[in-house]
């Protein structure tokens, strides 16, 4: 059970392992584009291309949904961003559980933002975890933990590619461990839990009273979507490829506009800005956007 892309790596995983799959579960196909034509989830297009039978139930929770997954006779069903809840009825289904693989070092970053807020929250590290699933959200025992660093300028786009290929890996460990029965439950300290919430446009937003540091991880944690902005003379500008850096000046206020990119003032700390995108036009980069926009010493940002 899985949609988007990065649900593919574990997968193939699957796949390439030679395992027994009834059927693909994943979401139903959604409007795309500037056409708005219908398109089918990443996970689907892999799975028709291995001859996988694929099943796109609007609501799993429906009693026929529930009916037509148990006339499948899964023994294990392994769920990686398949972005919906599985009711208990779902749970109970195959004889040896539901196991998510889980972009954070659980109990850290539950929900569904993780690898987003894991950099907005200025971690530095991160890493799979493989879960056996219960009610709640993302709640059930730890089987295995897999960690990685995070790079101090990585954007979430980047630490998304790095954790879905460590999903599979981390993903075949556990299957390994199930095999030989030596996988070991451990449960989850909820006093150590934190909550990374679906992400909104409005989380783009830049408060520019805010620390150098702490808007360059907001930047990248961000990046490529919803993606950071700001306001120029009304207009959403975003932003892109940032450096905190030291100094001081005016929140929100352009301090220096040349090649080497914008500063801007902070509520403590300068962020020079790399790469900056207006509605409707492609992202540039500083030396390339100034030469078309009014963009100055001394311009009001916010």
């Amino acid at each position: 059970m899985g949609t988007p892309d990065f649900a593919l790596a574990t997968l193939q995983g699957l796949i390439d392992a030679g395992l027994h799959l009834v059927g693909a579960y994943t979401q139903p196909d959604r409007p795309k584009g500037r056409g708005k034509q219908l398109a089918p989830p990443p996970v689907k297009i892999l799975a028709e291309k291995h001859g996988i039978p694929v099943f796109q139930p609007a609501k799993l929770r429906r009693p026929e949904a529930v009916e037509e997954l148990r006339a499948l006779e899964p023994d294990l069903i392994v769920v990686v961003a398949y972005g919906q809840i599985l009711p208990q009825s779902v749970l109970d289904i195959p004889r040896l559980g539901c196991i998510n693989v889980h972009a954070s070092l659980l109990p850290r970053h539950r929900g569904a933002a993780p690898i987003n807020k894991a950099i907005m929250d200025g971690d530095q590290e991160t890493g799979i975890t493989t879960m056996l699933m219960d009610a709640g959200l993302d709640t059930g025992d730890m089987l295995v933990k897999r960690t990685l660093a995070i790079g101090p300028d990585e954007t979430a786009g980047e630490l998304h590619d790095r954790l879905a290929a460590l999903g599979r890996e981390t993903m075949e460990e556990t299957l390994r461990l199930l095999c030989e029965g030596s996988l070991r439950p451990e449960k989850q300290d909820d006093a150590l839990s934190t909550y990374a919430p679906m992400l909104k446009k409005e989380d783009g937003l830049i408060d520019w009273t805010r620390d150098a540091q702490a808007l360059h991880n907001q930047v990248r944690g961000l990046d490529p979507w919803p993606g950071a902005y700001t306001l120029l003379d009304g207009e959403v500008l975003r932003l892109a490829q940032t450096r905190p850096e030291p100094g001081s000046g005016t929140p929100g206020t352009v301090m220096a506009a040349d090649g080497t990119g914008v500063l801007i003032g902070c509520g403590t700390g300068l962020l020079r800005v790399g790469a900056l995108q207006l509605p409707g036009r492609k992202r540039l980069p500083a030396a390339d956007f100034l030469r078309g926009t009014p963009l100055s010493a001394g311009t009001k940002l916010g």
